[in-house]
């Protein structure tokens, strides 16, 4: 099973609790999610399906690699998904 943990920004906009769900990409993971909280999609993803630009997501504690298709693959094991804004500025 993997955990898949939102910030509480996202939380204040959109339903999206802690899940456990299973998948073996980062992109299985989150469709399953997004199917129980469809609103969740919008603002993780873009139109075409890509991470938005101000989103990042660690899984494991490790940035996704891949940012397009979300096709990092997910452990067998107890694995953790973070979903959170990215942070820019100075």
């Amino acid at each position: 099973m993997v955990t898949v943990n939102f910030t509480p920004n996202l939380r204040r906009h959109v339903n999206c609790p802690t899940t456990q769900v299973e998948g073996e990409t980062v992109a299985e993971v989150l469709d399953k999610v997004f199917e129980a909280e469809p609103l969740l999609r919008g603002y993780v993803l873009d139109e075409q399906g890509i991470l938005r630009k101000h989103m990042i997501i660690f899984l494991n504690g490790t940035a996704l690699k891949d940012r397009k298709r979300l096709s990092d693959p997910v452990p067998n094991t107890d694995s953790e998904i973070f979903v959170m804004q990215a942070l820019s500025g100075g």
